[in-house]
Parts: structure tokens; C-alpha cells; sequence
């Protein structure tokens, strides 16, 4: 089967309009942060947030399989020297829209430079919310573990009798652990904590992803042939790496030389199939 890796130019509230019900299996983005990237994309106010982002996670909700998942990595901002509540605000917006918020994965930027202001340090987090339709979902978790590292030399050496058996959380969780169950394991799974270096190099966009990031989702969340959708594709790393991931891939985005980039670099991508000739202007492929 080959890999179709498909670019629309337009606004995602209008080309997502053109994507069939139920038919990604995952969304990977990073949408414009409140009041950043004005010159680009016209820049969003805190408060106007959350009414800006639901018309599109609404269409979201639609495309997306019954157990599809939806990664929106999303920071808020410092205003007057206070956190903003604008990602709060979309979180509880979007949960009364459908969306269960089934988990917060935390990007730690382990290349960040130093910094501080009079009242913080620099941020070197940003973060990954996951969003599903329904309680069960696909999640391949075996496909993302790490090897045990030097920890387990001597974490697993000396275990105390309660390490050999399961010990049940003190506060009630329901959750145990057997640390005896590792020793003989190479590899364990990950934190929801993601050590990942920012993008260094160019790639002619502001807020270009690591490779690495959409990388890690995509292996959790699918299979090969599987297709990931960017609605805010940009530089159009997600949709680089799913084609290399024998992923299918849509990508969309607002500013026509950011398509014709990825356009470009995908050679050769075939034409979209589900566009009506009076929006193939805009939401071209």
C-alpha cells in the first residue's frame, strides 16, 4: 500500500469540514500559544481563547475514530506576573464538548537555556494533553519502552521483602507494585515525563517540533497505515516523520509557503480524493 501524505492550505476550521467522519486515528499539534505568533497567524487573546480552539476540536471530535487520541501541546503564558488560566479554561471548555482528557504528558526541554525574571526561572516544560472519545483506545505501550538504565544496577541489587511482593499504594489508588518483576527485564516502560531536545536546526518556522515528538505519539497511538492528521501542520514535521513511520499523513496550514515547503519535501504526494471542486482553491493539495 503506498503512504499517502496529503497538504491542504486553508484555515483548519474550513478543510476539516471536508475530512470524513471516524477516519484518523491520530491527531498530533501544536496550535499558535494565546497572543504569540501574531504576525503569522493573527495572534489569539487569553480570554478569546478557548471560543477560537472549539470550533476546531469540535471537528476534531468528528474525525477522529472511536479509539482514536488527540495530543494538543498547548503552554500557557506569564501575564502581570501571573500565570494565565487559558489552557485551564479549554480543558473544562473541551471535556463539555465530548472530549475526555484521559492523561498530561510533560515536555521537558533538556537543551534549554538558563534565565530567569524577577519573580520566576525559565520555563523548560511544555505541555502534551491527551484527549479521546472514549474511555478504550488504541495504545501500544511495549512500542515505546526504554532500556532499564544503570538505576536498576542498583535500584534491583538489595530488594527488601516488601520489593518481592506486590506492595499496594499507601493512599488509597488502588495501584501496587512488585519491584521483583524487573529483574530479569531489559527494557521498562517510560514516565509520562518526555526528556526531548527542542529543534535546533532550520526549518524556516518559529515553533518547529523536535522529530522526536510526534515520533513518540505516533509509535504509542498507531500502526503502520494508520493515518495522523496535523491540523496546525507548520514546518510539517509530523507529517515527515509519519511518512518515514509508514504512517498516512493530512497536514494543514493557514500560510501558503509553509505548504508549499512540505509540499515539496514530500515528493511525490498525490492529490487529496475528498475535496469538492468549490473549496479546492484554498484546501488545495
Amino acid at each position: 500500500m503506498e503512504i499517502r501524505a496529503d497538504v491542504h492550505l486553508g484555515d483548519s476550521r474550513t478543510c476539516l469540514d471536508l475530512l470524513p467522519d471516524d477516519s484518523v486515528d491520530l491527531v498530533v499539534t501544536s496550535p499558535p500559544y494565546a497572543d504569540q505568533r501574531k504576525d503569522i497567524y493573527g495572534g489569539i487573546r487569553p480570554e478569546e481563547y478557548a471560543d477560537w480552539f472549539l470550533p476546531i476540536s469540535e471537528q476534531l471530535l468528528r474525525v477522529l475514530k472511536p479509539a482514536g487520541t488527540f495530543i494538543l501541546n498547548i503552554k500557557e503564558k506569564v501575564v502581570a506576573s501571573e500565570r494565565s488560566t487559558y489552557v485551564m479554561e479549554l480543558i473544562l471548555a473541551m471535556r463539555k464538548q465530548g472530549w475526555l482528557w484521559t492523561e498530561e504528558f510533560i515536555w521537558h526541554k533538556k537543551n534549554c537555556y538558563p534565565g530567569k525574571w524577577p519573580n520566576r526561572f525559565r520555563d523548560a516544560w511544555e505541555r502534551l494533553l491527551q484527549f479521546n472519545k472514549n474511555k478504550k483506545f488504541h495504545m501500544y505501550q511495549d512500542a515505546v519502552m526504554v532500556p532499564m538504565g544503570d538505576w536498576a544496577n542498583t535500584r534491583l541489587k538489595n530488594l527488601s521483602e516488601t520489593d518481592k511482593i506486590r506492595d499496594n499504594s499507601k493512599v488509597g489508588s488502588g495501584f501496587g507494585k512488585n519491584i521483583s518483576n524487573w529483574l530479569t527485564r531489559d527494557k521498562a516502560y517510560p514516565t509520562n515525563v518526555l526528556l526531548l531536545a527542542t529543534e535546533c536546526g532550520n526549518k524556516q518556522h518559529s515553533a518547529a517540533f523536535p522529530e522526536s515528538l510526534p515520533e513518540w505519539f505516533i509509535r504509542l497511538f498507531t500502526r503502520e497505515n494508520d493515518t495522523v492528521l496535523d491540523p496546525f501542520m507548520g514546518s510539517g514535521t509530523t507529517l515527515f516523520v509519519a511518512k518515514r513511520m509508514h504512517r498516512h499523513s493530512i497536514g494543514i496550514d493557514i500560510v501558503p509557503e509553509y505548504c508549499e515547503m512540505v509540499r515539496r519535501q514530500l515528493q511525490p504526494v498525490e492529490p487529496c480524493l475528498f475535496e469538492p471542486e468549490e473549496t479546492r482553491e484554498e484546501c488545495a493539495s
